[in-house]
C-alpha cells in the first residue's frame, strides 16, 4: 500500500518534470494532484485525501507547501449543493470547508478538476502544442484525428466547477481515454499511477507536436516582409536601449513598470510575417496567457529600418489609441459588480527588427509576461500551420481578466515594498559602500544594476542578491566616456530604464601638495569628478526619455567641506562632485529629477579605497596602525561611532524612498559628527 508520504513524493518529482519546460506550461500555470490515504488524527481512521498545487504555485519549482490538502469526501460532496453556473465562483470558498488539518495552500479553481475526476492522478498543463489545438478553429477535427478516442475534446468553458463536472463526466464515459483537450485552453490527463499520468501527459503532448511538425505550413505567419525582419545584433541592441525608456515611460502611465526585453528568433519570425497585425489583434486566449499580456499588445506599425525619431512618434501615437481601444473594451463589458479598470497601458508592445517589450509590477513579472506572449505566439504558430487561430471571444477574456476571483487573488498579494518599480545603477558596487546600497536598495524592492571596474566583485554581488530578477552586473570604467554610455544602455536593456542612480565610484592617494604629481590629480578627477558628470549625464538622458521623475545621489565626502591634511587631490575633486549636485538639482528638476549628496566620513570596513592602500597612507598621517584606523576616526567624531558602509547605504534609501519628495540639493553628512565639517 503507498502510504500519504510516497504519494506526495511523487506528486512533487512528476510537477516539477512537468514544469521544467515551459513548453509543457507556462511559468505559475497548470496543477497536478494525487488522491490517497492518510490517517485522521482525531479518530485515528484512514481518510481519503485529495493533494493539489495550490492558488499561485509554480510546478517547476513545487514543495510540499504548495499544495493544498483536502478531504477527498467533502470535495465531492459539493455537487450536492452546487448551485450551477451562475454561482459556481462560490464555490472556491466552499473548498476552505473541506481542508484537512491545516490544509496547505489556498486552493485554486481548478481543484474541482482534479476532485471529481475519478482517477488517482490528474494534471492539467497548457502546452504550446495541446493549445494550439485548442484554439484551432477546427480543434475537434484535428483531436480525433490525431488522437482517435484516447482523446476527447471538450468545448471551451471558463475553469471553475462545472468545468470539473463536465471532465469528470467525459472521463467515466470514456474509459478508453487518457485525457483531453479543452478548447482554448489547454489539456487534462490522467492515470492510475503517478507516472502513468506523468506519461499521458507527454504523449499528448509529444504527439500533438509531432502532428503539428510533420502537418503544419512551413510559413504559418505569412509570408516574411523583408522590411520586418530582425536588425543586425549590435543596431538591434542600439536601437532596443534608445527605445526602452520611451516604452516604459509609456507603459508605465497609470502605474510604474518595470521592462524585459526578449530578443528571440521566435519572436522576431512573428514580427516579420505578414499576419502579424492581424493575429496580434486576436490577442492570446489561454487565460494564464492573457491574463500577464493583457488582451493584446501594442504593434509598432513602422518599418525595421525607421529612424528612432519615426519610431518614438508613432509609438507615443499608438499609445494613445491603444489606451482609448483598451477602454472601450472594458466599457463593453464591465458591469456593475465589475472590479475597476486597472489602467490602459499595454503590457506587450512588439517593435519589428527590434523585438517585444514586456512590462510588470516587478522584474520577474516582466520577464514572465514576455515568455507567456512567447508561448503565444508558439501557440498561433501551431494553430495557424494547421487550421485558423481562433482564441476565445473578447467576451470571454474579459469575464476572465476581470473575474471577481482574480481580483481577490491579487488583493492577497503583499504590500509593495518603497522602492518597487525602480531601477538602479549604482557605480562601484562590487565592494564596499557601493555594494552595501546595492544590497539596501535590493532589500526594499529595487531592481539593480551593479556597474563596477572589477566586473568579477560586480558579478558576485549580482548573484548573492538574487541574479537577474533583482541585480544585474555591467563592467565599467566610470572616467571612459564610450564605457559609461555601453554600460547605461546595458542597464536600460536590463530593466527598462533607470530611476536611481548612486554615483560612487571611487579611489584616494593620500599625499601632501608637494609630493601629489599632475597624473594623481588627474586620475582622481578623472574617477570622480569626471566620472559623475559623465554618469549623471548618460543617465539623466534615459531619465528624461522616460518622463518619470528620477534621482540622483553622490556620494560625496565630508572632504567636501573639510580641509584635512596632505588630501589635496581627492579633496578636491569632492568638493567638485559636491558642487555637481547643486548645479544638476537646479537643471534636471523641472524633468522631477532629484539631486542630492551624501557626505560620508572615512568607511574603512569593507572599503576596496580603504584596501587599496589609502587605509594605509592615512593611518600614517595619523599615526595610527592601519587596523586602528576605523577606531580612530571614530573617535574624533561627536558621536563617537564609526561609520560603516550601511550607514551611507540607509541615507541612500532614505533620500530616494518617496519621504523626501520635495527634497534636492540637499547634503547630508554621515560622519557621526565631525564639526569641521558641518554645513552651516
Amino acid at each position: 500500500m503507498t502510504t500519504a508520504r510516497q504519494t506526495v513524493d511523487a506528486l512533487l518529482e512528476r510537477s516539477n518534470a512537468l514544469g521544467a519546460d515551459p513548453r509543457t506550461t507556462n511559468y505559475a500555470g497548470g496543477n497536478t494532484s494525487a488522491k490517497g490515504t492518510d490517517t485522521d488524527p482525531v479518530t485515528g481512521q484512514d481518510v481519503d485525501l485529495l493533494w493539489v498545487k495550490g492558488s499561485g504555485g509554480d510546478l517547476g519549482t513545487l514543495t510540499e507547501k504548495g499544495l493544498a490538502v483536502l478531504r477527498l469526501d467533502r470535495v465531492r460532496a459539493l455537487r450536492d449543493v452546487y448551485p450551477g453556473v451562475e454561482r459556481e465562483d462560490e464555490m472556491v470558498a466552499a473548498f476552505d470547508h473541506c481542508l484537512f488539518g491545516g490544509g496547505g495552500a489556498a486552493p485554486s479553481i481548478d481543484t474541482a478538476m482534479h476532485a471529481l475526476v475519478d482517477v488517482p492522478h490528474v494534471d492539467h498543463l497548457h502546452p504550446d502544442a495541446g493549445i494550439a489545438l485548442a484554439t484551432a478553429a477546427d480543434g475537434e477535427r484535428l483531436t480525433r484525428e490525431i488522437f482517435g478516442d484516447a482523446v476527447v475534446w471538450v468545448p471551451w468553458r471558463r475553469p471553475g466547477f462545472q468545468l470539473g463536472l463536465d471532465i469528470a463526466a467525459i472521463q467515466e464515459q470514456n474509459p478508453q481515454a487518457i485525457g483531453c483537450i479543452l478548447g482554448g485552453h489547454g489539456i487534462t490527463a490522467w492515470g492510475d499511477t503517478s507516472q502513468q499520468a506523468q506519461q499521458n501527459s507527454e504523449r499528448i503532448i509529444r504527439e500533438a507536436q509531432t502532428y503539428l511538425d510533420t502537418h503544419g505550413d512551413s510559413r504559418p505567419f505569412g509570408a516574411p516582409d523583408a522590411s520586418r525582419h530582425a536588425l543586425p545584433e549590435a543596431e538591434r541592441r542600439a536601437k532596443a536601449s534608445a527605445l526602452f525608456p520611451v516604452i516604459r515611460g509609456l507603459a508605465s502611465t497609470d502605474a510604474p513598470t518595470v521592462g524585459h526585453w526578449t530578443d528571440t528568433e521566435d519572436v522576431h519570425e512573428f514580427l516579420a510575417g505578414s499576419k502579424l497585425e492581424g493575429l496580434a489583434a486576436l490577442g492570446t486566449s489561454c487565460p494564464d496567457h492573457f491574463l500577464r499580456t493583457k488582451v493584446r499588445p501594442l504593434v509598432l506599425d513602422l518599418p525595421a529600418d525607421a529612424t528612432t525619431e519615426e519610431q518614438v512618434a508613432r509609438l507615443r501615437e499608438l499609445h494613445e489609441t491603444y489606451r482609448e481601444d483598451y477602454t472601450a473594451y472594458y466599457e463593453r463589458h464591465a458591469d456593475q459588480d465589475s472590479p475597476a479598470i486597472r489602467g490602459a497601458d499595454p503590457a506587450i508592445v512588439l517593435v519589428p527588427g527590434v523585438g517585444m517589450f514586456s512590462f510588470g509590477a516587478d522584474a520577474q513579472t516582466a520577464r514572465v509576461a514576455g515568455e507567456f506572449y512567447v508561448n503565444a505566439i508558439r501557440v498561433m504558430r501551431g494553430a495557424e500551420s494547421v487550421s485558423t487561430y481562433a482564441p476565445i471571444d473578447e467576451a470571454e477574456k474579459f469575464r476572465i481578466e476581470y473575474w471577481a476571483l482574480e481580483e481577490a487573488k491579487l488583493r492577497r498579494r503583499p504590500a509593495p515594498k518603497p522602492l518597487a518599480t525602480r531601477v538602479a545603477l549604482v557605480t562601484g558596487g562590487g565592494s564596499g559602500i557601493g555594494r552595501a546600497t546595492a544590497e539596501r536598495l535590493v532589500a526594499e524592492g529595487a531592481c539593480v544594476v551593479i556597474a563596477d571596474l572589477n566586473l568579477e566583485n560586480a558579478r558576485t554581488a549580482a548573484e548573492e542578491l538574487g541574479g537577474a530578477d533583482h541585480a544585474v552586473a555591467v563592467r565599467v570604467d566610470v572616467s571612459d566616456e564610450d564605457a559609461v554610455q555601453q554600460s547605461v544602455a546595458e542597464a536600460v536593456l536590463a530593466f527598462g530604464g533607470l530611476d536611481l542612480v548612486v554615483n560612487n565610484a571611487g579611489l584616494s592617494l593620500s599625499k601632501p601638495l608637494l609630493e601629489t604629481t599632475a597624473k594623481d590629480w588627474d586620475l582622481q578627477h578623472d574617477v570622480m569628478a569626471r566620472g559623475s558628470f559623465l554618469v549623471s549625464r548618460e543617465t539623466a538622458r534615459v531619465m528624461i526619455e522616460q518622463d518619470m521623475g528620477g534621482d540622483i545621489v553622490y556620494i560625496s565626502s565630508k572632504n567636501s567641506v573639510f580641509a584635512g591634511p596632505n588630501n589635496i587631490a581627492y579633496s578636491a575633486t569632492k568638493a567638485d562632485q559636491a558642487h555637481q549636485v547643486r548645479l544638476l538639482a537646479v537643471e534636471l528638476g523641472a524633468h522631477r529629477i532629484r539631486v542630492n549628496g551624501i557626505n560620508p566620513d572615512g568607511v574603512v570596513r569593507g572599503s576596496g579605497i580603504f584596501a587599496g592602500g589609502w587605509g594605509a597612507s592615512r593611518a600614517k598621517v595619523y599615526g595610527v596602525k592601519e587596523e586602528e584606523l576605523g577606531e580612530f576616526y571614530a573617535q574624533r567624531t561627536i558621536l563617537k561611532r564609526e561609520v560603516l558602509p550601511e550607514n551611507v547605504a540607509n541615507a541612500v534609501f532614505a533620500l530616494t524612498a518617496g519621504d523626501l519628495s520635495h527634497t534636492t540639493g540637499l547634503h547630508v553628512p554621515v560622519d557621526a559628527g565631525v564639526a569641521a565639517a558641518f554645513l552651516r
